[in-house]
């Protein structure tokens, strides 16, 4: 039986929002702090020469979801299936997930250490982690790769229009990392061409917004009273 040896601590509270692969949005930042068994110096020794590591981690809002062979992935419209293991979906026998990530830093002196401060994540806040890998260019890159059903899906991109009194109170440091979270479009692909209201909870914030003729218009936002986010998780 394996178990967590870490958990990630990010500003999402909900699944809703998160990309749909590491590093699609860089700006997206999130912290590791080990469980106390695992809480040694000398564990990440030389991990701070890489520039990217590799996450196992699990979906653990999917994780009592029963196991069926067929997934309809959101970027094929909903509609059309494919085989379970020809997918990234977390709808999976054993829910874990495979993120890369960039390794911004490794603090050796806070009262946690060893923290782990990574960008370009796509993980819900306490996301449990099983193991943490470095990621070897010259073994991890395939330039010969094939994308397979993936080359037929569209990755849109939207502009997004906002009045900068709606996000007056909002946290200067996480504008731009939200602006390029909702220029990515979090809305599922067979919604993506309908005029609706959506709302996302992102940095202790409700944000909503509104999808139309192509832009997203963030419409008002909320401080909300989500516990554990980047700014005051710990591992407790």
């Amino acid at each position: 039986m394996i178990k967590p040896i870490a958990k990630i601590y990010t500003d999402f509270p909900e699944k809703f929002g998160i990309p749909r692969q590491s590093g699609m949005v860089e700006e997206l930042e999130g912290k590791i702090v080990f469980s106390p068994e695992y809480r040694f110096p000398e564990a990440v020794r030389e991990l701070d020469g890489f520039s990217h590591i590799w996450l196992i981690w699990q979906f653990s809002g999917c994780a009592s979801y029963p196991f069926r062979p067929t997934v309809r992935p959101p970027r094929l419209g909903g509609n059309k299936r494919v085989g379970v293991f020809a997918s990234r979906s977390p709808f999976r026998p054993n829910s874990l997930g495979l993120s890369c990530v960039r390794l911004k830093r490794v603090d050796l002196d806070c009262d946690e250490a060893p923290v782990l401060y990574v960008s370009g994540i796509d993980l819900m806040n306490e996301t449990p982690i099983f193991d943490i890998k470095p990621y070897l260019p010259f073994a991890d890159s395939k330039t010969d790769a094939t994308p397979g059903y993936t080359a037929f899906t569209e990755r849109y991109s939207v502009k997004v229009r906002y009045n900068e009194q709606v996000l007056a109170d909002f946290p200067k440091d996480k504008l731009n990392a939200l602006i390029s979270l909702l220029e990515n479009d979090p809305r599922p692909s067979y919604k993506a061409r309908q005029q609706a209201e959506y709302a996302v909870s992102f940095a202790g914030y409700n944000i909503r917004f509104r999808a139309r003729d192509g832009e997203i218009e963030i419409i008002r936002t909320e401080k909300n009273t989500e516990k554990g986010s980047l700014q005051n998780g710990t591992s407790d």
